[in-house]
C-alpha cells in the first residue's frame, strides 16, 4: 500500500495533476508523499493538522528520509504567529507589571531569560514556563495588534524571521490553520504569509471541510473589543495622555459591552442571530455598543497620526464597527449569522453556508498540484462526499485499505438488547453492557462518547463497579492522561470528541474501543441547521448527503485508535442497535476496516483467550 501510494503520488506530480486518496492506519502515508515530493525537486508546502504533527514530521520524519535520499534540501517550519514570542508584547507587559500577580510575574522573569537564550522563539521550546500559564498568552501578537514593520523590535521579530526562512526554503511544513489563514490574508490584501509552490501536500486532509469554515467565517469576540480597549489605553498613556475624555470613552463602551452580554442571559448558548437580533434588549444593547465605539473611533481618527500604537488602534477600532454593523442590518443569504456564549464571554460569527467554491477558487488562484490524504476520507468506500465538500469534484482519487490484518487482529462486537439511544437510561444500558468486557480484557480501554453528558453520567455509573483505574477526561489535561493510561496498563479512559482522533497508544495498554453512539451532529447547531435548510431547498436530502457522512468520518476516527502496530490486537464494541436496526447501519459497517463481527459476549471471550494464549506462546 505504501509502494503503491508512493507511485500513485509521483505520477501525479510527473503529469502536473492533483489527487485524493485515503490510505488505512498503518500504511506509513508521511514516507509515501515525503519521498516523491522531494524527489521532484520543485518548492513543496507539507500542511497538517496538528502542531503537534508538524513538530513530528519537521524533527522525526524528515531527517530520516532526506539522510536515506542523501539529496541535499532547505527545510523549514513554520507556525501560527501565536507560537512565537513577541518581544514587543513583552516588553510591554514587563513594563505594565503591577497588572501581574506573584506567580505570572516569576513566569515573565523566566521568559525574558529564555528570550535571550532562543534563536527561533518558539514557544514549543519554553519548558521553564508551564503550558497554562496566562502570562504565555501576553507576550505573543495578534493579527490585529501587530505593528507590522512599524515595530521597534521588526528587526528581531521571531515571526517575520521565521517567514523568511519558509519563503527561501524547498520544503516548508505547515498546519492547516497556518495555510488557511494564508489563503484568506491574500484575499484581504495583507500580502502572504507562505511562499508559491509548486506542491501542496495536506496531510490528515479529513480535517479541511471544518478549518475552511472557520477561517472563512469572520468572528468579533468580547474578548477582542477588551483587549482593544486595554490596548487603547496603553497607546493613550504613552502617545496622547492629553486626548480630551478619551478614557471616558473607553469606559462607556466597556460597559455597553457588558450590557450587550448581560443581553443575552444567563448560560452558554449557540442559537441563529436572527433569532435574538429582533428581540428589544438585545438590538438595543447592540445599538449601544455600535454608537459607544464610532465615539472611540472618531477621537482616534482625529489623533490617529500621533503614533503607532494609537494607528493601530484606529484601524481595529474601524474593522469592530464594521462587523458590529454588518448584525445590525441585513446580510448576504451566503452566510449563516450565529450567536455564541460561553462564561461572560460571546462570540459573534459570520459562516459561510457553502464552502465549496470558496476553497477551490482560492486553491485554484495558487496555480498548485495538490495531495490531499488521510485515513478517514471514504464513506462506503468512496471519495466522492470529501470531493463535492472542498469543490473538487474532478480530480482524480484512489482508496488503499490499511495493511494490517483486521481479520484476525481485531473483533467488532455489537451488543444485543441495548435500547434506543435518545431513551433517558440508554448510558446506564451502555455501562451494564460494557462491565462484562471490561473484566475481559482487564481494562486496557477507551470508552469514547458522543457527548459531556453521557460522558459524566457513565463516569457515575461505572464509579465502584470495575476493580481497574478509571480515568475521565477532564481530571487533567489530555496528555496527562494519556501518560497515566499507558503507565497504568489496565486503565479505563472515559472521552469524548478530544480522543476520538489524533490519540496513539500502541501495544495492549488499548485493547478495547467502545463507543456508545453513532456520532451524528447535534441537530441544534445554528450552522448545521441552516446547511440542513440549504440542502434541502437545492433538492437534496440533509440526512444522506450531510449527517451520515459526517457521522461515518468521525466513527472511523475513533474506531481508528484500536490498532496502531502490527502486533496490536483488540476489540471495537459499539453499542448503538441502529447499526443493525436501521438500513443506514450497513454504511456504517462498510466504511469501517473488514473486521469480523458478533453479538454474543462467548466469541469476546474466546477472542482473548485466544489472542492472549498466543501472545504467550510467542
Amino acid at each position: 500500500q505504501q509502494q503503491a501510494m508512493a507511485e500513485a503520488i509521483h505520477h501525479a506530480i510527473d503529469s502536473r495533476s492533483s489527487l485524493i486518496c485515503e490510505a488505512g492506519t498503518g500504511t506509513g502515508k508521511t514516507f509515501a508523499y515525503l519521498i516523491p515530493a522531494i524527489l521532484a525537486g520543485g518548492k513543496v508546502i507539507i500542511s497538517t493538522a496538528t502542531r503537534h504533527l508538524q513538530d513530528q514530521l519537521f524533527l522525526r520524519d524528515m531527517p530520516l528520509i532526506q539522510r536515506a535520499l542523501n539529496i541535499p534540501i532547505n527545510t523549514a517550519l513554520l507556525k501560527g504567529r501565536a507560537n512565537y514570542l513577541c518581544r514587543f508584547q513583552m516588553t510591554r507587559l514587563a513594563q505594565d507589571g503591577a497588572s501581574l500577580n506573584r506567580k505570572n510575574l516569576a513566569w515573565l522573569g523566566r521568559i525574558q531569560d529564555w528570550s535571550a537564550q532562543t534563536t527561533s522563539g518558539d514557544l514549543a521550546q519554553l519548558t521553564t514556563v508551564p503550558e497554562d500559564a496566562a502570562v504565555r498568552g501576553q507576550v505573543i501578537s495578534s493579527t490585529e495588534n501587530c505593528l507590522g514593520q512599524a515595530c521597534d523590535d521588526y528587526e528581531d521579530c521571531f515571526v517575520f524571521r521565521a517567514r523568511k526562512k519558509a519563503f527561501d526554503a524547498d520544503l516548508v511544513v505547515v498546519n492547516h490553520h497556518l495555510f488557511l489563514s494564508d489563503l484568506a490574508l491574500r484575499d484581504s490584501g495583507y500580502g502572504e504569509l507562505l511562499p508559491v509552490a509548486d506542491l501542496v501536500v495536506f496531510d490528515e486532509a479529513h480535517k479541511l471541510p471544518e478549518l475552511t469554515s472557520e477561517f472563512f467565517s469572520r468572528t468579533l469576540s468580547s474578548r477582542q473589543i477588551q483587549d482593544l480597549v486595554r490596548d487603547c489605553r496603553a497607546a493613550y498613556l504613552k502617545e496622547a495622555a492629553d486626548l480630551p475624555d478619551f478614557m471616558k470613552l473607553l469606559d462607556a463602551l466597556e460597559q455597553a459591552l457588558r450590557e450587550l452580554r448581560a443581553a443575552f442571559g444567563t448560560g452558554d448558548i449557540r442559537e441563529a442571530w436572527h433569532a435574538r437580533k429582533d428581540q428589544a434588549e438585545a438590538g438595543s444593547a447592540l445599538e449601544k455598543l455600535c454608537g459607544r465605539g464610532r465615539d472611540c473611533y472618531q477621537l482616534l481618527e482625529d489623533f490617529a497620526n500621533r503614533g503607532k500604537q494609537l494607528d493601530n488602534c484606529c484601524r481595529r477600532m474601524g474593522q469592530v464597527l464594521d462587523l458590529l454593523d454588518d448584525f445590525s442590518t441585513s446580510h448576504s443569504s451566503a452566510n449563516i449569522q450565529w450567536l455564541e456564549t460561553r462564561g461572560r464571554g460571546f462570540f459573534l460569527h459570520e459562516t459561510p453556508l457553502d464552502v465549496a467554491g470558496l476553497f477551490r477558487d482560492k486553491i485554484n488562484e495558487y496555480g498548485c498540484q495538490c495531495i490531499y490524504t488521510s485515513a478517514t476520507l471514504s464513506v462506503n468506500n468512496q471519495l466522492k462526499y470529501f470531493a463535492g465538500q472542498m469543490g473538487l469534484e474532478n480530480i482524480d482519487n484512489a482508496i488503499w485499505n490499511s495493511p494490517f490484518d483486521y481479520a484476525s487482529q481485531t473483533l467488532c462486537y455489537l451488543p444485543q438488547g441495548l435500547p434506543d439511544p435518545r431513551s433517558q437510561g440508554f448510558t446506564e444500558s451502555v455501562i451494564t453492557a460494557a462491565i462484562p468486557v471490561l473484566n475481559i480484557t482487564r481494562g486496557r480501554a477507551f470508552m469514547l462518547f458522543t457527548s459531556h453528558r453521557a460522558l459524566k453520567l457513565a463516569a457515575e455509573s461505572l464509579a465502584g463497579r470495575i476493580e481497574y483505574p478509571i480515568l475521565v477526561q477532564g481530571q487533567a489535561p489530555r496528555t496527562e492522561l494519556l501518560d497515566s493510561f499507558r503507565q497504568h496498563q489496565h486503565a479505563v479512559l472515559l472521552g469524548t470528541s478530544s480522543f476520538w482522533e489524533g490519540v496513539d497508544v500502541r501495544g495492549q495498554a488499548l485493547s478495547c474501543v467502545i463507543i456508545d453512539k453513532l456520532p451524528f451532529a447535534t441537530p441544534d447547531d445554528p450552522v448545521l441547521q441552516a446547511r440542513m435548510h440549504r440542502l434541502e431547498e437545492q433538492g437534496g436530502n440533509p440526512f444522506r448527503d450531510y449527517l451520515l457522512p459526517e457521522a461515518v468520518i468521525t466513527l472511523k476516527q475513533g474506531a481508528g485508535r484500536l490498532i496502531r502496530d502490527p502486533k496490536d490486537y483488540g476489540l471495537l464494541m459499539i453499542c448503538d442497535p441502529r447499526l443493525t436496526s436501521m438500513s443506514y447501519g450497513k454504511v456504517f459497517l462498510r466504511s469501517l476496516p473488514q473486521m469480523p463481527v458478533s453479538s454474543e459476549i462467548m466469541d469476546v471471550e474466546k477472542f482473548f483467550r485466544d489472542k492472549e494464549e498466543f501472545s504467550s506462546r510467542d
